[in-house]
């Protein structure tokens, strides 16, 4: 339950800063949007990973560093979060009338679809690479990374897309009317298939990365777990060959026995004559 609390709390915290910088007409709102992100992933990828999106979340779970029983639960908690963000963005930047963003076309329409595949798998393949990755253990800069990656694709797209490159961003961009209902399926096919494609590539790129599956056991447990699944599986683990047993050293030959006394003849009695 941590972490599906951790996922609400960043997504709520980065929707609300997307909806306040667009809406507010910041002109540093791309930078904002990447700050937030970076500092959420700081304070909460210990507890959940700090996805606070369903294509990182998908990517994640291709990769093989996430169970599948936690892939539903991830999304429910961004998607609420989103739209708890939305409506209290809205409430307190009151901006009035939203002009919301037009993909009348088709040629709007895939420019918009392109531009939210392409970020959208960046930002994926940078997430796995930094803070998946078995190459970088424990480095400080994942959160710097991701939160760039979101501010320049912003600057690049975002007047060609509206920059979501998250679901739940563009669930609660529509819930706060900067972007259009009737476009949504852009965001979710392009969106899920620049992370699908991101996991992938990791995968084919690292392939001594993913061996382990979801969720590898620490080198110390590593044993029991096999041995746990094997029994759980029906099988029985078949221990080790035995090292063959050391040739059992020859006893050592008695000392031989001193020439045993002669024993002692019986005492005179006080009947016996005395020697002569």
């Amino acid at each position: 339950m941590r972490r599906y609390v951790t996922e609400f709390i960043g997504t709520f915290g980065l929707v609300f800063t997307v909806g306040c910088a667009v809406m507010s007409r910041s002109p540093v709102a791309p930078l904002a949007i990447g700050a937030a992100l970076m500092v959420l992933i700081y304070a909460g990828g210990h507890i959940s990973g700090g996805h606070y999106n369903p294509a990182v979340t998908l990517g994640v779970f291709l990769r093989g560093k996430l169970p599948r029983a936690d892939v539903g639960p991830y999304w429910i908690a961004q998607l609420a979060g989103a739209f708890l963000a939305a409506w209290l963005a809205k409430f307190t930047i009151h901006p009035g009338p939203i002009q919301a963003l037009s993909t009348a076309g088709a040629h709007a329409i895939f420019s918009a679809m392109f531009a939210e595949f392409f970020f959208t798998f960046a930002l994926v393949y940078v997430v796995l690479n930094v803070a998946t990755s078995k190459d970088q253990p424990g480095n400080q800069f994942f959160g710097l990374a991701i939160g760039f990656t979101v501010a320049a694709g912003a600057f690049a797209v975002g007047g060609v897309s509206g920059a979501a490159f998250n679901p739940a961003v563009a669930f609660g961009a529509m819930l706060m009317g900067l972007l259009n209902w009737g476009n949504f399926y852009i965001y979710l096919i392009a969106n899920a298939a620049g992370g699908a494609v991101a996991a992938y590539a990791f995968r084919y790129l690292n392939p001594g990365d993913v061996i382990e599956g979801p969720l590898a056991p620490r080198p110390a447990a590593a044993g029991a777990a096999v041995s746990q699944a094997g029994v759980g599986a029906g099988q029985t683990a078949t221990p080790a060959n035995p090292a063959p047993p050391a040739n059992p050293a020859p006893p050592a030959n008695p000392a031989p026995s001193a020439n045993p006394a002669p024993p002692a003849g019986p005492a005179p009695s006080a009947d016996s004559p005395p020697p002569g």
